[in-house]
């Protein structure tokens, strides 16, 4: 049996979004990572590109703006909220591809997913971002420290857990020496034989 989940926790600049995408193309799942964020967006009641810029990064500077008296959250608490439904239902459908949002970590105790962290050294993270994220050399060092430091910090707030370590995935994969297309290749034959063999991690 198939892995029906794949969840692809990723760096800034690593090709994990593209990853992603290939591997749900080749198996034929439903692929989600601007579609999360509109479903995200249609759960919460925010703006979708608020939630795209907001929902990896628990230190937003609007928080307090949407403090909920009656629930005490301010606005990454509704966020991740929105954010934990939206994950678990399309969970529920199954055969899907789920690129960052903490669903590694809110799907934990599913056995039938296959959850995989992207990462990548310095340089092909750089010419990634210059190359086909089309971003200037001028802003890349800052952009890769603040984007891939929200995302860990987020995670860890939420999660408890550290972004990243290898313990809390069954499989880690360097995109910058393997490949984007060697990366989709092994996360695929993967998922076609890992099934739901999988038990749930706990530290």
């Amino acid at each position: 049996m198939a892995a029906n989940i794949i969840t692809i926790t990723r760096e800034f600049g690593s090709g994990g979004r593209t990853i992603g995408r290939q591997v749900a193309d080749t198996l034929g799942y439903t692929f989600y990572d601007w579609e999360l964020v509109m479903k995200i967006a249609q759960e919460s009641g925010f703006d979708a590109d608020f939630v795209s810029e907001n929902c990896e990064d628990s230190s937003s500077r609007f928080s307090w703006l949407f403090k909920d008296a009656g629930k005490g959250m301010d606005l990454s608490d509704q966020l991740y909220c929105a954010m934990s439904r939206v994950v678990e239902e399309i969970a529920s459908k199954g055969k899907c591809v789920l690129v960052g949002r903490c669903a590694d970590y809110i799907l934990r105790e599913r056995t039938d997913v296959l959850s995989c962290f992207i990462f990548a050294d310095e340089e092909f993270k750089k010419e990634r971002i210059v190359n086909v994220y089309g971003e200037t050399e001028k802003s890349i060092d800052r952009r890769l420290k603040e984007k891939d430091g929200k995302r860990k910090s987020h995670y860890q707030y939420y999660t408890g857990r550290k972004w990243g370590r290898a313990f809390y995935y069954d499989v880690c994969l360097d995109s910058g020496r393997l490949g984007i297309d060697n990366c989709t290749s092994t996360i695929v034959a993967l998922a076609k034989e890992i099934g739901d063999h999988q038990k749930p991690r706990e530290d």
